[in-house]
């Protein structure tokens, strides 16, 4: 009876150890879900877990990417072009409100080291990239209306830099438009957009009324983008 009674026990607490084993195994995969990291939490935000998870691995922003020295340097570049420019309140298809443009193919030996980071860490060893450097220059008022870059015009990935000011970038599904994932891009940050995130989500910056992340605002001032991008195949 002893004996009984001493197997019984082992097989309750042997039982017991199992159901605690379950519990953490199905709270650490609820954990999984969630955002990986404390700096993704920083900027990655979304109206679900599972938006979250669909996002994952084909968006990322590097927060700091670039120093104020840098920043200057290719402000400093790109401002010649730009001040000879008005900001136009009517794009050609209608996705920028309040901007102008410029492209670059020659740089300063700061700017091209730059670059040569941002394509090092964007873009798969040996892939085709556009030659020229879009750069695109967002008046305070400005802001870009949610649309999907052309596929005729550039590939897999997107990536860019922002100067001037913080930002929120909104990724919303084509098929299904009450989900969301909003990038928080802040000023001197690297933001790259891949696969899935370019061709089944549209992209936006928001105005600076609508310029909320997390629930925090985020004040929007004059943004510029400087972008690459690779070639489609």
């Amino acid at each position: 009876m002893t004996l009984l009674i001493r197997v019984s026990k082992q097989v309750q607490r042997k039982n017991f150890q199992n159901l605690l084993l379950c519990r953490f195994l199905s709270e650490s995969s609820a954990l999984r879900k969630g955002p990986e990291s404390k700096e993704e939490c920083e900027w990655l935000h979304g109206s679900s877990q599972e938006m979250l998870s669909i996002v994952r691995g084909y968006v990322e922003v590097r927060q700091n990417f670039i120093s104020k020295e840098e920043e200057n340097a290719l402000f400093k570049e790109v401002e010649t072009g730009l001040r000879k420019k008005r900001y136009e309140f009517d794009h050609w298809d209608d996705a920028i409100h309040g901007y102008r443009e410029t492209e670059r193919l020659q740089w300063g030996v700061m700017c091209e080291s730059i670059l040569k980071r941002v394509r090092a860490v964007a873009f798969p060893e040996g892939s085709p990239l556009l030659g020229p450097i879009h750069v695109l220059d967002l008046d305070k008022e400005g802001y870009i209306k949610p649309h999907i870059d052309s596929v005729k015009f550039c590939g897999s990935t997107i990536a860019g830099l922002s100067l001037l000011s913080d930002s929120v970038m909104r990724l919303v599904p084509e098929n299904k438009s009450t989900d969301w994932v909003d990038l928080l891009l802040s000023r001197r940050s690297l933001y790259i957009l891949r696969d899935d995130a370019r061709f089944k989500f549209t992209h936006e910056i928001l105005k600076d009324e609508e310029s909320f992340f997390s629930g925090q605002k985020v004040a929007r001032h004059r943004r510029i983008s400087i972008i690459c991008r690779n070639l489609p195949v």
